[in-house]
């Protein structure tokens, strides 16, 4: 009866273990890895240029959001002009382009300011990283609205050593879109 009961599990075993995982679908990898809040991963490992997006995005292994390598660097845009911006972002133009691809959205202040780096200046982000084209003078937007007033909205700012404002909605930023992750602002205004 032992035996029979082992041959059993081995069997059972041997029929798990040729169930296809979560493993990689597509080629160009190694793409698809799950975000590491809790982990702080250096920037040769934690940026990986997308080039099945034409090397227009760039996906974040330590949040598993893909950003823009080029964001707008138009300090003219009101916060709704961002907001609209990365919506219909996604036909590719030589000013934005993006890989072809829609459902970009304005990132939180918590996504982009993760990827700030305050032991750095000019830009304020992780040595190595793969940007292009980051603006240090001017904020970028964020979907993160001012919970004490509907006229404010914060921002982050990539010069000196990085930092995070509160700024009127009508004043004109950069903007930062990214795909992936949680689109919910508080509230939305």
């Amino acid at each position: 009866m032992r035996k029979v009961l082992l041959g059993l599990v081995t069997l059972g075993g041997l029929a798990f273990a040729n169930v296809p995982g979560n493993g990689q679908t597509f080629q160009n990898g190694p793409y698809y890895a799950n975000p590491s809040w809790d982990q702080q991963i250096p920037a040769a490992q934690r940026f990986i240029v997308l080039s099945n997006w034409n090397n227009y995005a760039v996906l974040d292994r330590e949040t598993g959001l893909v950003w823009q390598r080029s964001p707008s660097v138009s300090q003219f845009n009101t916060w709704s002009g961002a907001v609209t911006g990365c919506h219909v972002l996604g036909g590719d133009t030589p000013a934005t382009p993006t890989g072809n691809r829609l459902g970009w959205r304005l990132p939180s202040v918590e996504e982009l300011a993760s990827l700030v780096d305050r032991t750095q200046s000019n830009p304020a982000l992780p040595p190595g990283n793969p940007f292009q084209n980051i603006y240090t003078n001017g904020l970028y937007w964020t979907s993160t609205t001012d919970e004490t007033t509907a006229a404010g909205a914060y921002a982050v700012l990539f010069g000196s050593s990085g930092g995070i404002a509160d700024v009127a909605k009508f004043g004109g930023n950069n903007y930062w879109c990214v795909r992936g992750g949680s689109s919910v602002s508080n509230p939305p205004y």
